[in-house]
Formats: C-alpha cells, sequence, structure tokens
C-alpha cells in the first residue's frame, strides 16, 4: 500500500521509498526529518478538497507531504 492511500490515524511501517520520484530537495527534506524505511508513520489529516497535502506523524512530529511524494512511499499497517 502507498502512503496516501493509508486510511486515516492507521500506524504503518514504511517499507521502502522510491527516492527517485520525489526530486533531490524534497528527498533531502524527507530524509532530514526522519523519514526512512522502518519508520514508523500515521497518516493524521488531508486537505478538504482534493486531499492535498496530508499531514502525517512521523515520530513526534506531523509533516505536511504532498500527495505525490506520499506516493512514491511504500507502508504495511501495524497493530496500533
Amino acid at each position: 500500500m502507498r502512503l496516501d492511500q493509508l486510511p486515516l490515524r492507521r500506524p504503518a511501517r514504511v517499507l521502502s521509498i522510491a527516492w527517485g520520484e520525489i526530486g533531490d530537495a524534497a528527498a533531502r527534506r524527507l530524509r532530514e526529518l526522519g523519514f526512512d524505511e522502518g519508520v514508523t508513520v500515521e497518516a493524521m489529516h488531508a486537505a478538504p478538497f482534493g486531499k492535498d497535502p496530508i499531514a502525517c506523524r512521523v515520530g513526534r512530529m506531523t509533516i505536511a507531504l504532498r500527495r505525490a511524494q506520499a506516493h512514491a512511499i511504500s507502508v504495511e499497517t501495524i497493530a496500533a
């Protein structure tokens, strides 16, 4: 499942990230904010129109991601 398809408030683990699909600047930003394989993420909010961007919790931070960036991140759901 892709991060942009993850239901809100369901924790998941990052399986892989297609860094090449994100772009260099955005990939660097996501790495600096803690996105990497094995990290636990949770989609918290989505914008009301078009659902872009989405807000995700990574650790104790909440990060806004474009839906296209979230689509490059593969996740698997985990028990809460």
